[in-house]
């Protein structure tokens, strides 16, 4: 596989709008029903230093993304992210997500935090079985978390601890992270 992983850019935000609008017309893993602009992302790539954004790239063709966000505002949180993680249609089931995963891991372990965060729809077997490969555990349900098509779904809380910047073994995380 000549799959690489690199920080996205600005010319990268056509492909993740459709990308992640793939997600949202398949729905298996958003609540969202708007489609995303090309527009909407670029914010997102230039928050990268903070919240890193992710792609993997196949001879200059993005095949999938993986970024992190704000878990919440309050500042006893810093060190936690939520991540999100979408493929092309067509990357899926080659193992690119492992890829992918992996080197957001390590994006966030780089930036000091300390856990990372993420709901994932019960039915969706290939998201789970991607975050348990990659040391994520389920924490949890959330019951009837949001509506999508006028059904009410669940979802799983996932979350993989970073051990090493967990505060007293390699000092305080938030303080060490780069914002």
């Amino acid at each position: 596989m000549s799959i690489t992983t690199r920080p996205a850019h600005r010319d990268d935000a056509a492909a993740i709008a459709a990308i992640y609008n793939q997600g949202i017309e398949d729905r298996g893993a958003t609540f969202e029903t708007t489609p995303r602009t090309a527009s909407e992302v670029v914010p997102k790539i230039d928050l990268g230093d903070r919240f890193p954004l992710l792609v993997a790239d196949d001879g200059g063709a993005v095949l999938g993304w993986a970024g992190l966000s704000e878990y919440r505002p309050r500042g006893c949180y810093a060190g936690i992210a939520e991540f999100s993680i979408y493929l092309d249609r067509a990357a899926r089931g080659r193992g690119i997500g492992r890829v992918l995963l992996t080197a957001l891991v390590g994006a966030a372990r780089e930036r000091g935090y300390w856990k990372l965060v993420s709901r994932v729809f019960p039915f969706n077997a290939a998201s789970l079985a991607l975050c348990r490969s990659c040391g994520f555990r389920e924490v949890g349900t959330y019951e009837k978390h949001g509506r999508l098509d006028g059904k009410w779904l669940d979802v799983v809380i996932v979350e993989r601890l970073i051990p090493e910047n967990i505060a007293g073994e390699t000092g305080d995380a938030a303080a060490n992270s780069k914002s």
